[in-house]
């Protein structure tokens, strides 16, 4: 009875695991990526859309991303969201797209986004935490409405710890392998 519980907690848990991994994507390491900038919001035909909406992004270099996008009318609102959205990152109209050098990164900006990362980290923590708490005052609650026997409880409490185990270092793996992203020249 409480494997449903844990099973249905650790959907939760993946969820939280794909939110930090999006989350992270975000941050510029030394390589060029079209997650740096697919969901800037780019103001044109009257609202609000995510460039990857809007136009093909790829990085055929370690340190240039290549925005081409399906309407040429936008390239100027695509221009103006980017260096709005992105400072730092400076997009050159070329012909029929855009065109983004990446600077490299000095060492005082690789450790704030180590910052940044260890932030996420902690997030992701926190919310896998969160997640275990309620699938434990689930499991209290059947005990005391005695649908579960008192053995079965503590045999949730150290599955669902094994699993939260799991999932952390599921997190910290992810978070160095980053890390190590982050800080290679």
């Amino acid at each position: 009875m409480y494997q449903e519980i844990i099973n249905k907690t650790k959907l939760d848990f993946d969820k939280a695991i794909e939110h930090f991994k999006t989350e992270i994507a975000t941050l510029r390491t030394g390589r060029a990526t079209p997650a740096l900038v697919e969901d800037v919001e780019v103001e044109c035909y009257g609202s609000r859309m995510p460039l990857k909406q809007l136009a093909a992004i790829h990085a055929p270099e370690p340190r240039m991303i290549i925005i081409q996008p399906w309407d040429k009318g936008v390239i100027k609102d695509i221009e103006r969201a980017i260096v709005t959205f992105r400072p730092g990152l400076n997009p050159i109209v070329d012909g029929n797209g855009l065109r983004i050098n990446m600077p490299a990164l000095t060492e005082e900006r690789r450790r704030e986004l180590v910052k940044l990362l260890n932030g996420y980290l902690e997030k992701s923590r926190i919310a896998l935490r969160q997640y275990r708490d309620e699938a434990w005052k689930e499991v209290q609650a059947l005990e005391e409405s005695g649908k579960l026997r008192e053995d079965d409880k503590f045999r949730a409490k150290d599955d669902l710890q094994k699993t939260i185990d799991q999932y952390n270092a599921k997190v910290k793996e992810i978070g160095e392998a980053k890390e190590k992203e982050i800080m290679t020249v």
